[in-house]
C-alpha cells in the first residue's frame, strides 16, 4: 500500500465519522503526545533484558501503538498541508548535513558538539 492510499484510508474512516470538525492540529497535536506516552508505557523503567522481553511478548500491542502514532502523525501533517514523504527526505538532508558520517559515525554526540570540537 502506497502511503497516499494510507493516508486516503486514514481520512476517509475519519470523514465517515464525521470527526473532521474534532480533528483540529491542536487537538492532533495533543493525541499524538498521547499515543506516543502510551507506546513508551511498553518501555517506562525497564531494563535492556525487560524491554526485549516485553517486545517479544507484547509486538502486537506495541505495534498498535506505533500505528496510533502513525496515524495521528499522517492526520496531522494532512491537516496543516504538510506532504510527510517531502518533509521526511527534506529532514533526512539536513540531518546529513549535521550528522556527516565521518564525525557522527559511532557517535551519540549532538551536532552542536560536532562543531564545539572543531573550535577547540
Amino acid at each position: 500500500m502506497t502511503f497516499d492510499a494510507i493516508r486516503a484510508q486514514i481520512v476517509a474512516f475519519r470523514d465517515a465519522r464525521d470527526w473532521d470538525q474534532f480533528h483540529q492540529p491542536k487537538e492532533l497535536a495533543m493525541a499524538l503526545s498521547i499515543e506516543a506516552s502510551e507506546l513508551l508505557e511498553h518501555f517506562l523503567w525497564k531494563s535492556t533484558a525487560e524491554v526485549e522481553q516485553r517486545i517479544a511478548t507484547r509486538r502486537e500491542d506495541i505495534a498498535d501503538e506505533l500505528a496510533d502514532v502513525a496515524v495521528y502523525l499522517i492526520e496531522l501533517a494532512d491537516k496543516v498541508g504538510v506532504d510527510l514523504p517531502t518533509a521526511i527526505q527534506r529532514k533526512m538532508a539536513k540531518n546529513a548535513l549535521k550528522y556527516p558520517v565521518e564525525k557522527a559515525k559511532g557517535s551519540n554526540k549532538k551536532y552542536s558538539e560536532f562543531t564545539e570540537e572543531g573550535a577547540s
